[in-house]
């Protein structure tokens, strides 16, 4: 870890531009060389070869799921290694990569003895999480969710009341997954190394929804009401239309019957945890 190139997002989670500032100081300090930088979505991400042109060997993410999300699928085949900070609002592969969630500590423990490791994926449709993928109604509140972060009221009531009104319709329904019952509000997929890690709400009355809503706009729902987990190897969507879902807090459209299953990446990945 010499040569870095810094991927930020300013407007996600706690990546400000003061703290990015900061953190620039501190891969000084260290003796790192900063080669670029990426302010996204402004700026387009780098490509594999862009940054083997610069010589770098780490790349910087100091941001939210979603563009870490969009980076990390961006150099996929990139043989350099990803440094991931906690830039976000959870910062879950930050806490599961590093423990930690001080950035310049995180700086410091990888320059003197970071090592590669690999991370699992929901893959689905294409597309990889890393964090988790959301099926169900509750991936509506995703829009009310964002006017939230952004401070954006104006609209919000409209945004949540429709929200409301899928979250009492008919739920998702998966095939291969016997443990849950038909039609939940709110299904989280999470990828393990071997398997997916379900958890699914099931919230009927009037006191639950509310619950529901509030904690996933505001926070993590999984907290909001009783869980039903299980595990399972693959599993898919049903229905009769496109249902929303959500990939590391990003939306996309799943058509039914979409084959959701567990991978793996490359060990491409700096971890600053003590090897098992």
């Amino acid at each position: 870890m010499k040569t870095l190139w810094f991927i930020t997002n300013p407007k996600s989670g706690t990546a400000t531009p003061a703290k990015a500032e900061a953190l620039a100081t501190v891969f000084a300090d260290r003796g790192l060389v900063l080669a670029g930088r990426t302010a996204f979505p402004d700026d387009a991400l780098p490509t594999p070869e862009a940054l083997d042109s610069a010589g770098v060997d780490t790349a910087v993410l100091f941001a939210g799921d979603g563009t870490i999300n969009a980076a990390v699928c961006a150099l996929a085949e990139w043989h350099g290694t990803i440094l991931i900070l906690p830039g976000g609002t959870m910062n879950m592969l930050a806490k599961h990569l590093h423990g930690s969630t001080d950035s310049a500590a995180i700086v410091a423990a990888a320059v003197e003895h970071g090592r590669r490791t690999s991370l699992p994926y929901v893959d689905v449709a294409g597309h990889r999480a890393f964090v988790g993928l959301i099926l169900g109604p509750a991936a509506t509140w995703v829009r009310a969710r964002e006017m939230v972060r952004a401070g954006r009221l104006r609209g919000l009531g409209r945004a949540m009341k429709h929200a409301w009104q899928r979250t009492f319709g008919r739920g998702i329904r998966l095939e291969g997954v016997p443990a849950l019952k038909h039609g939940a509000q709110a299904v989280f997929v999470r990828p393990e190394a071997d398997h997916l890690d379900i958890a699914a709400i099931d919230a009927r009355d009037f006191r639950a929804i509310a619950r529901l809503g509030w904690e996933w706009v505001t926070g993590d729902w999984v907290a909001a009401a009783e869980v039903t987990q299980c595990h399972v190897g693959q599993f898919r969507t049903r229905g009769d239309k496109p249902a929303l879902a959500l990939v590391d807090g990003e939306p996309i459209m799943l058509e039914p019957g979409s084959m959701v299953r567990v991978g793996m990446m490359r060990e491409i990945f700096l971890t600053t945890r003590a090897a098992a």
